[in-house]
């Protein structure tokens, strides 16, 4: 088995699905879920409040989903 280069314990196509999740979580958070979340749940500037929670609750859930489809992935190639 190869060994894969890494950065911070992690290779880069690992660092690539963190990008990935982040940008298409916060773009989920900002378009789509704040014209509708209560005010409380909406993010304020530089503070952390509920609606920084919001966001990483969704860039977590696009990351276990893009994660999910590798290990999908990954099982339909054996």
């Amino acid at each position: 088995m190869a060994t894969q280069r890494q950065f911070l314990g992690a290779t880069p196509r690992r660092w690539f699905e963190y990008l990935v999740a982040i940008l298409i979580g916060n773009a989920i958070y900002y378009f789509s879920l704040v014209p509708h979340l209560p005010g409380v749940l909406r993010h304020q500037g530089m503070r952390v409040d509920w609606g920084t929670g919001v966001d990483f609750a969704v860039c977590v859930a696009v990351y276990g989903l893009i994660r999910l489809g590798s290990m999908l992935q990954s099982e339909e190639n054996k």
